[in-house]
């Protein structure tokens, strides 16, 4: 009897001598598994390797819904004020229940009471319009000097082996002191503030863009190589732009740096030409003993320092990484 194989086909045996083995014909049956003939269409390779590329684009990109500005802003925004106004409801909490003295501990009320004083004398608009000036300022100027000083060490590495350690060393000293020494160079002029801007700021821009080079992959060094790209061209056009995240984290540690060294600056460089800024402001209230108008300052201080990186650094980053699918969309 014939025997139907798993696959569909037949096995007949070859009837034989007793004992002798059982020879087995396979034949096919018609429409399970045969191929119908004529000509072959060749494998297109090219078309083949764009599909393959393309399937890992689109495993490497995400689905995104475009959202308003305004809902990017409020979901930005909206966490650090709740707690912003959980932390001054404890502090009124602390200041009805405790009943501690006003001048060692005011209130918000107090400080808002302060800050409105301070409003109305103009004394507030003052500090802080000339307190922003000087950090842009400063910020920029730390730059334009850092950001080819470390295309300059990163490209040498005689100039990185003598000058990196220095770079380290300015960026862990305290910004506040240099301010003496400033003083004594430049006097009592916005110079000196000038001054210990860039020395907070320049070591972090620089360090920060040497770290970003360094995780550049070496591949497209050569890419950049092969397709004739003379030795500017290479920095300019493909490693800078491969180390934006590390370049854009020295940025915002720069700005931190700068704008801690203002207020170090104003503090301490008091009076001649150097013009009312906030840190000014803060030591015109210790010399008052006014310490809900110091609180305040305090507050406008911290208050500016978290609106840049919301509204600056923040965004930028999150643009960046996401066109690099380092990011999620609803980051």
């Amino acid at each position: 009897m014939p025997e139907l194989l798993s696959d569909g086909r037949v096995a007949s045996e070859d009837p034989g001598g007793r004992g002798a083995p059982k020879a087995r014909t396979e034949t096919t049956t018609p429409g399970l598994d045969t191929v119908p003939s004529g000509p072959t269409r060749p494998t297109n390779t090219t078309d083949s390797l764009n599909a393959d590329l393309r399937g890992l684009d689109a495993l490497q990109t995400e689905v995104r819904t475009a959202r308003p500005w305004w809902r990017r802003l409020v979901d930005g925004a909206l966490p650090p004020i709740v707690l912003i106004a959980l932390l001054i409801a404890a502090w009124q909490a602390y200041t009805v229940i405790a009943q501690p003295r006003p001048d060692l501990s005011p209130g918000p009320l107090d400080v808002a009471a302060a800050l409105g004083q301070a409003w109305e004398s103009g004394r507030l608009q003052l500090a802080v319009t000339t307190s922003l000036e000087r950090g842009v300022l400063g910020f920029l100027i730390a730059i334009a000097i850092g950001t080819p000083l470390g295309l300059l060490l990163a490209e040498s590495r005689l100039l990185r082996r003598a000058f990196q350690p220095l770079l380290s060393g300015l960026q862990v000293l305290p910004s506040v002191a240099w301010v003496p020494a400033a003083i004594i160079w430049f006097g009592l002029t916005d110079a000196t503030v000038y001054f210990v801007v860039l020395m907070g700021a320049v070591p972090s821009i620089a360090n920060g863009l040497v770290a970003g080079i360094d995780q550049v992959p070496p591949q497209l060094r050569r890419v950049g190589t092969v397709l004739g790209a003379s030795r500017w061209q290479l920095a300019t056009a493909v490693v800078v732009p491969a180390a934006l995240p590390g370049y854009l984290a020295g940025l915002r540690q720069g700005w931190a740096f700068s704008w801690r060294s203002l207020m170090a600056a104003e503090i301490i460089a008091f009076g001649g030409t150097i013009g009312f800024g906030l840190g000014s402001m803060l030591q015109q209230s210790r010399d008052l003993a006014d310490l809900a108008g110091a609180l305040g300052t305090i507050l406008v201080i911290l208050a500016i320092g978290v609106v840049i990186e919301l509204l600056v650094f923040a965004p930028i980053e999150r643009g960046l990484l996401r066109r690099r699918g380092l990011t999620g969309a609803g980051a």
